[in-house]
């Protein structure tokens, strides 16, 4: 099974999310699955869960409200946003397991930078001690998935001050370079998309790098 990796560069929020349904919409059942990488502009989104109690000062970020599960999250240069347009319904994936296997290739990432990171217990994600270190919220239409995951590489995280983070209030944040010192987005992608290839059982990736305008 092949996977078609986008490399979308930086971009606007809500033209990806905008890409993303019309992709969902349009593919049929011999549709490559497709995994976009990007780093998205500053952004606060809500998922559908969301209580606009936990955006506590959003400033001059903007707010999105969208069609993702969970709670409210910050997207920001220096951070991996990684959406695996997967259709569930062909290898017979259940959401729960999809959600697990999410977040274990986030934990794989994570390991190959020595950083041991684990899940808490109905609060999907994952975290490097009492800190959230990764996030994601899903979208399922026609048993296939659109949305996905955010990995905080080497970012500003200031931002999360201004939220109750997937509204879990007090909960700290961090990122890889709080224990890896010069760590590269480049690295970090890498080792993701691999993550991901292993986790999923792709036999073959294939990169291409979109260009930006397209999703501006």
């Amino acid at each position: 099974m092949e996977l078609s990796v986008r490399d979308l560069k930086t971009t606007d929020y809500v033209s990806v999310w905008d890409a993303m349904k019309v992709f969902t919409d349009s593919r049929d059942s011999t549709t490559n699955d497709e995994l976009w990488i990007t780093e998205h502009h500053a952004v606060f989104t809500m998922g559908q869960a969301a209580k606009s109690m936990h955006i506590l000062d959003p400033q001059n970020i903007p707010v999105v409200y969208t069609d993702r599960g969970g709670q409210v999250t910050f997207h920001g240069p220096g951070q991996i946003v990684a959406y695996l347009l997967r259709d569930l319904r062909r290898v017979k994936e259940s959401v729960h397991t999809f959600v697990a296997n999410l977040e274990t290739v986030m934990i794989h990432t994570l390991a190959e930078y020595d950083i041991a990171a684990t899940r808490l217990e109905g609060n999907p994600g994952v975290y490097v001690g009492n800190k959230k270190i990764g996030a994601l919220g899903l979208r399922i239409r026609n048993g296939r998935s659109y949305h996905g995951i955010c990995l905080n590489v080497d970012m500003d995280l200031s931002p999360y001050q201004q939220i109750n983070p997937c509204g879990l209030v007090g909960m700290a944040v961090t990122q890889i370079a709080d224990f890896v010192k010069n760590t590269s987005m480049e690295d970090a992608v890498s080792k993701l998309v691999s993550a991901y290839q292993t986790v999923f059982f792709y036999d073959k990736v294939t990169v291409h790098t979109q260009d930006v305008k397209d999703f501006a």
